[in-house]
């Protein structure tokens, strides 16, 4: 564990950790730290606690000191000198006929930098700019590109709900907001009443995502059947998720009726309604209607669980799928020989013994003709040569190999 106190340099801005170096601070005293863009002042958000070493960037940079009234004073006049430079900037982006959007401009404690923010559509080339306004200010200028978000944060207003923006007054951080948001909340997704001051999602949509999504989990869907605590089915065509109410629509011949029920009194995805009445052990159901009506909140009607099945041996890894797939069939054959009651035949042996039949098929067929002296020689009538007949003109012939004529 490593005592920290926490530091803030804008208002609703991001804490960074501190080394107290033993001594205590207050929430909103004034202190000067070292930062990565030099000395700042901030204000104290975080008293002294104890937090893990992982939530901790070694090494800590420690506290200069508490902000005096010369630190204060200096304080106010930097605030004066970024309204001139503000005004001055923009002078300087007209001028240079530059598509970009001033939004504030910020000094360091110490002055050595001069950091203005600024929002555009496209990709801006500033570079003749920073020449100018570094000529002007004498000092080390610095532009910042930023969001719509981060431009509402900084400029600040006031919400539909009238109070003031949440980036603004505690949000550090921007949480992504998704149209689903809106969705789970049964909100109205015209753009206009969901979209914040900047134009995004508004980010009072992530604050109560989580409630909405465990209470539509309690209720049945749209369009579900549900069953009542007297056995009646219905289906449902509305429900309100603040209230955890259902109006569920019943047809009977040609009547409809809309009744609302509280979730609790009604049964739905394998359950039965949680609030049942005295002695009440549900629907009589015939043995016609068994089958087709399925009543949830019934003991009965819920699906037994599987047996366990007996242990598939496994096959070791690296056989051949193939090889496998033969075997199958070959197992599927002999079964319906089987069953249709037919004369199983024997299973040809693969591999070498396959081979092996089929060459001695071969040698038995051409045993006792005379092939001994004659190579290619079978046998057969067909392959006997005929003498020529020198009356007929002889066609060339032609190999299937070499497209030339063979000489006669």
């Amino acid at each position: 564990m490593t005592k920290v106190v926490g530091i803030r340099f804008r208002n609703a801005g991001r804490s960074y950790y501190f080394d107290p170096a033993g001594e205590e601070y207050f929430v909103g005293e004034k202190v000067i730290v070292e930062t990565v863009y030099g000395v700042e002042i901030g204000t104290v958000s975080i008293p002294v606690i104890e937090v893990s070493d992982e939530k901790v960037k070694q090494p800590l940079k420690g506290i200069q000191r508490r902000a005096t009234e010369e630190d204060l004073t200096r304080l106010s006049e930097n605030i004066d000198k970024e309204k001139e430079a503000f005004k001055i900037c923009r002078e300087k982006i007209a001028k240079h006929e530059l598509e970009m959007k001033l939004v504030q401009t910020e000094y360091s404690f110490d002055r050595n930098k001069l950091l203005f923010y600024f929002t555009a559509d496209n990709r801006v080339d500033f570079r003749e700019l920073v020449k100018d306004l570094a000529s002007t200010f004498h000092t080390r200028i610095e532009l910042r590109q930023i969001g719509v978000r981060d431009e509402t944060k900084i400029l600040g207003g006031v919400g539909i709900c009238g109070r003031e923006l949440c980036c603004r007054s505690y949000l550090s951080d921007f949480a992504p907001v998704s149209i689903k948001m809106a969705k789970e909340q049964s909100l109205s997704l015209n753009p206009t009443k969901i979209s914040g001051v900047c134009g995004r999602l508004m980010c009072c949509l992530k604050n109560e995502e989580d409630t909405y999504e465990y209470l539509n989990k309690q209720l049945p869907r749209k369009n579900e059947r549900v069953t009542t605590m007297t056995g009646d089915e219905g289906q449902v065509i509305d429900t309100n998720v603040l209230k955890q109410t259902v109006k569920v629509l019943f047809e009977e011949n040609d009547e409809k009726e809309i009744r609302e029920y509280h979730v609790d009194e009604l049964g739905f995805r394998g359950q039965g309604p949680k609030a049942s009445e005295d002695g009440y052990e549900g629907p009589v159901v015939t043995n016609e209607e068994e089958d087709a009506a399925e009543f949830f909140f019934n003991q009965e009607s819920m699906p037994e669980k599987k047996a366990e099945e007996e242990p598939v041996e496994k096959k070791p890894e690296g056989r051949d799928k193939h090889k496998d797939r033969r075997t199958d069939f070959r197992r599927n054959r002999k079964d319906r020989q089987n069953n249709e009651g037919e004369d199983q035949q024997p299973e040809e042996k693969g591999g070498k013994d396959k081979n092996k039949n089929r060459y001695n098929r071969n040698k038995n067929r051409n045993r006792g003709k005379d092939n001994k002296d004659k190579k290619w020689d079978r046998g057969d009538a067909a392959h006997e040569e005929k003498p020529a007949d020198s009356s007929k003109k002889q066609r060339p012939y032609y190999s299937k190999h070499r497209r030339t004529q063979k000489k006669g």
